[in-house]
Formats: C-alpha cells, sequence, structure tokens
C-alpha cells in the first residue's frame, strides 16, 4: 500500500504574539490570568512607565515567552493605572513577576534579572504546572480526538484513514509525539520503512519512550539488518549443505522477520540456541528478545516464541 502524498507536515509556525503576551486590568485578571491558567502557566509582569528596571526585565521576558511558543504566556500589569491586584498580593516594590498555573500564584520573583534566569524560571513554572484538560471544542479537544480516532483507525486496518487523521493532528502540532510515533508504525505497515523512520526521527527526544515507541523502533532497526542480507533462498541453501552454519542461520532469522514470517524467525533462534547456545556470546537468544521487542508482548508470535525459549531453556 503507498501513503505517498497523505502526509504534508508544515514547519511549525510561531503562535501569534497577541495570543502570547497581553496588558491586562484588575477587572480582567480573573479572566487573562486565573482562568488562562487553567490553560497553561501565566507570567504576570506588574510594572509601571516610571521604572527603569522594569523596562530592563520586559524584553526579557517577551523573548522567554515567545521562545516557549505558548507553553507559558506573559500577563503585563501598569500599577499605577491597576493597583487593586497588585495590593491583594502585597507587592510593595517591581518589577514583581508572579507566576500562575492550575487557577493559583506558584511562584514569584522580584527585580530585574538577566535573560538566563528568565529562561529558567519560566522552565521551572512550566515543568510544575498541572495538566491542563482541554476545553470542550477546544483545539486541544480536536487534536486528541482526532489521534484517538486515528489510532483506532489503524487497528481495524484502515491504513490509509489513519495516515489522513495523523496528518491531520501534525498539521496544527509538527512534533505530536502520538501522531508522529502513529504515522511511522502506519508506515512501517504500508512497508515503507524509510518515510517510518523519517517520522520516527522526528519524535521529540524527551517523548522517545514507551511501548509503541520501542516496538517501532526495533522493528525499523531489524528491518535495516536484513537488508544488508542474502536472499532467504541462498542462506537456506547454506544451511542444507551445512546445518551447523550458525550465521546463516542467525541471518535468516532476520530475513524471515522482515518477511513477516515470524515464527519461523523465532523458529530459526531457537534451533540455532538448541545447537550452539553459547554461539556469539548468546547472540540467538538476544537477537530473539529483540523480535519480542519489536513483535509487542501480545503477538502471537512472541507468545509462541516465549514458550518455544522457555522450552528449551527449562528442559
Amino acid at each position: 500500500m503507498n501513503l505517498n502524498g497523505v502526509i504534508n507536515t508544515p514547519e511549525p509556525a510561531a503562535a501569534p504574539a497577541a495570543m502570547l503576551i497581553k496588558e491586562s486590568t484588575d477587572r480582567a485578571f480573573k479572566a487573562d490570568v486565573i482562568d488562562a491558567s487553567l490553560e497553561a502557566p501565566v507570567l504576570v509582569d506588574f510594572w509601571a512607565p516610571w521604572c527603569g528596571p522594569c523596562r530592563q526585565l520586559t524584553p526579557n521576558l517577551e523573548k522567554v515567552i515567545n521562545e516557549k511558543a505558548g507553553k507559558i504566556r506573559l500577563v503585563k500589569i501598569n500599577i499605577d493605572e491597576n493597583p487593586g491586584v497588585a495590593g491583594q498580593l502585597g507587592i510593595q516594590s517591581i518589577p514583581a513577576v508572579f507566576a500562575f498555573a492550575g487557577g493559583r500564584p506558584v511562584d514569584a520573583f522580584m527585580g530585574a534579572i538577566p535573560e538566563s534566569e528568565v529562561r529558567r524560571f519560566a522552565d521551572k513554572v512550566i515543568a510544575g504546572a498541572p495538566a491542563a484538560a482541554p476545553k470542550q471544542g477546544s483545539i486541544e479537544e480536536e487534536i486528541k480526538n482526532a489521534t484517538t480516532a486515528a489510532d483506532a483507525a489503524f487497528a481495524a486496518g484502515d491504513l490509509g484513514r489513519a495516515a489522513q487523521l495523523y496528518g491531520t493532528v501534525l498539521q496544527h502540532v509538527p512534533d505530536h509525539a502520538g501522531a508522529l510515533i502513529g504515522i511511522a508504525k502506519t508506515y512501517l505497515k504500508a512497508e515503507e520503512p524509510e518515510r517510518a523512520q523519517q517520522a520516527l526521527d522526528l519524535v521529540p527526544e524527551p517523548e522517545r519512550k514507551g511501548d509503541d515507541y520501542a516496538a517501532t523502533a526495533a522493528a525499523l532497526k531489524l528491518l535495516a539488518e536484513a537488508a544488508e542480507l542474502s536472499e532467504a533462498a541462498e542462506l537456506e541453501a547454506k544451511l542444507e549443505t551445512n546445518p551447523d552454519d550458525h550465521q546463516s542461520r542467525y541471518d535468516l532469522a532476520v530475513v524471515r522477520n522482515a518477511e513477516g514470517k515470524r515464527l519461523e524467525a523465532a523458529e530459526a533462534l531457537v534451533e540455532l540456541m538448541r545447537r550452539d547456545r553459547a554461539w556469539n556470546d548468546d547472540g540467538a537468544r538476544r537477537k530473539l528478545l529483540e523480535f519480542f521487542d519489536a513483535w509487542g508482548v501480545k503477538d502471537p508470535a512472541t507468545l509462541k516464541g516465549r514458550r518455544l525459549l522457555s522450552s528449551l531453556l527449562f528442559s
């Protein structure tokens, strides 16, 4: 099945500055800060036009906020015009920056600090913020629903539909780990390993974890190994001539796996172990465990392979 042209992943677009940085008032504080912090952390910069250190700090705040591309926002409040909230928070000197997350203040700092310290402060607030539940009808909810539908389509074998849905998610969030792993699995299932590897390589480093990522990465590694080996018929001919040609039997297992003949691949490695358990520093068992990782714990070949391995090891 060819999925070429289904996915068109654009470069990430910077979020509009107006969405990330805004001026606010005492009256709008609840909506702009308290309610908004339920979706993403908000830094509140209390400042005044006469404050020199404020003019030094604000550009650093704005630069860091724009760098974070929506993970945190900035609200600026002129305390000369809006003294109410500042008074409630007990602010006696400016600049003063309060961080809100989950509808409440979580941290603060006073004075003009360097850009690097602003960045560390923002990273700390982002890392400690509670996960936000997507609003009904929001883009976050639509992305979540699209990803769920894509996963269901993949499970049902509808690769075209899965690819379209994952692609829709990636158009809005180009580094969405779930969609990238999903489209990699879809390309892999459609026998397009190069495109699968390209998608998997885009998964952000911190998100390279979990069973789906590990299985997809392992499967692609095994396919790359098989591409460097001889054809199955040639390897079988070598084994007919010399049944103790362990390297050929090992290579045949890798090739059979690439062909989708998983049980035959497992049986070849178990037979190699039966003939010479110590060969290549227990290489046959280690490769069999790689197969299990790539196939997944519930795959019939994994279950059968584990039974064969247990019978050999404990007989």
